[in-house]
């Protein structure tokens, strides 16, 4: 596998997404445009047949289909010790279903840090993949996303229509 930093850009549904991979794992995964995208540097290099790249727009593109659930990738982890907790904690939140951002702050032992966790969901280098777009506002309304509320709204609406048919599959 290629050192340095490997990346490709690739179509969905909701927009071009940037793959970014890093020796043997993914650093990130943006909808183009979106807040916190990184900028693709001078030393970056283009790489579409990149294995690692090529198996995450593969599991992207069966996600949008309905087909994926769950992704199978290794993630390179770069942030703060509480980032990294929150990542988790929202990586372990279940395909279809929603928690508010007190539940997720609570989930990570810091019942008093919504903010906090709430900030650091927006952080969250790999869009869909953890999936941020789970994290509701107390009341269930849809509030911050870095990809934008519209593509928030198509992601819980994508699964709201395939949650069913991946419980009977079950």
């Amino acid at each position: 596998m290629k050192t340095g930093i490997q990346y490709d850009l690739v179509p969905s549904p909701l927009g071009t997404m940037l793959l970014v991979a890093s020796g043997d794992a993914l650093t990130g995964i943006h909808f183009e445009g979106e807040r916190y995208q990184p900028a693709i540097g001078a030393a970056w290099t283009r790489t579409a047949n990149h294995p690692l790249l090529r198996a995450a727009a593969a599991q992207l593109d069966e996600y949008f289909a309905g087909r994926r659930t769950r992704f199978l990738l290794p993630l390179a982890p770069v942030g703060t010790p509480f980032q990294r907790a929150v990542w988790k904690a929202i990586a372990a939140v279940p395909f279809g279903a929603t928690i508010a951002y007190r539940e997720l702050a609570a989930r990570v032992g810091r019942p008093g840090s919504i903010r906090a966790a709430g900030t650091a969901t927006g952080r969250n280098p790999w869009t869909i993949v953890v999936p941020c777009h789970r994290i509701v506002g107390a009341n269930g309304a849809l509030t911050g996303y870095a990809g934008g509320l519209e593509r928030k709204q198509a992601l819980l609406a994508l699964e709201a229509r395939c949650a069913p048919c991946v419980a009977q599959a079950a």
